[in-house]
């Protein structure tokens, strides 16, 4: 996700405390925007989640680009939906709030 740290500005990694109790990785600006952002990596094709997370967004880093997910779109999604797992690329289709950046 290092890569992911280019994409933003004014960057501000997350505390060992926060990163336990908020359940973020970095804060930084991001299309003139102030954002907390969820950097865990894919754990054999899946990402956990929480929805005590204080993560404005949070990044999938696949092959060629990063996906950038509005969390609490995503919560309202899987509440809706009545869900705890989700395909990327359905996701990605039915939110509205989604950026995909190329590496």
């Amino acid at each position: 996700m290092k890569n992911f740290y280019k994409k933003l500005k004014n960057i501000t990694l997350a505390s060992l405390k926060q990163k336990k109790n908020e359940l973020w990785d970095a804060e930084g600006v991001l299309h003139n925007q102030l954002l907390k952002f969820d950097l865990r990596p894919l754990k054999n094709n899946a990402k956990g989640g929480s929805f005590r997370t204080k993560a404005d967004k949070m990044v999938f880093d696949m092959k060629d680009q990063f996906i950038v997910v509005d969390t609490e779109e995503l919560h309202q999604y899987l509440k809706d939906n009545n869900t705890k797992v989700v395909n990327l690329e359905q996701l990605i289709s039915s939110l509205e709030w989604n950026i995909i950046l190329p590496k």
